[in-house]
């Protein structure tokens, strides 16, 4: 079970990086179109999370697999798998506003954009301290 747990934890930290990175990169593929110059930021910011989704979905089913064989649906994972829907559902409003800025739509403001990247963040925080205390 040791290798399920290590597959969880490194595809966790691969879509984490695009649940922190790709809010933050909108704001520079805004400025930079605004500018006129988006050059490559608006393809690296969609393969990007393009490769992190793939990475999201493994880290749920590892994260199922777990919360089913070794701690058996304890209370606490069901807390757990709510928060990791909330952030999934983040993600996809994240991926919402990256298809509306690959056909040069930016609707969000700079500050918008900075508050729903720290959101995220206050959500992982969450999530680990469920995992880490098992409040219930």
């Amino acid at each position: 079970m040791d290798w399920v747990k290590i597959i969880h934890i490194l595809c966790v930290m691969g879509w984490m990086t695009s649940i922190f990175a790709v809010p933050r990169a909108l704001i520079y593929w805004k400025r930079a179109a605004a500018e006129g110059a988006p050059g490559q930021i608006g393809e690296l910011t969609f393969r990007l999370y393009r490769f992190s989704s793939g990475l999201g979905v493994i880290a749920a089913l590892t994260g199922l697999w777990l919360a089913w064989s070794v701690w058996s649906f304890a209370p606490w994972t069901h807390l757990k798998i709510t928060l990791v829907l909330l952030l999934a559902l983040h993600y996809v409003w994240t991926g919402r506003m990256l298809a509306r800025a690959r056909r040069g739509e930016f609707r969000e403001s700079d500050r918008f954009l900075r508050i729903f990247n720290e959101v995220s963040v206050i959500g992982v925080i969450a999530i680990l301290w469920v995992v880490v205390v098992k409040p219930f």
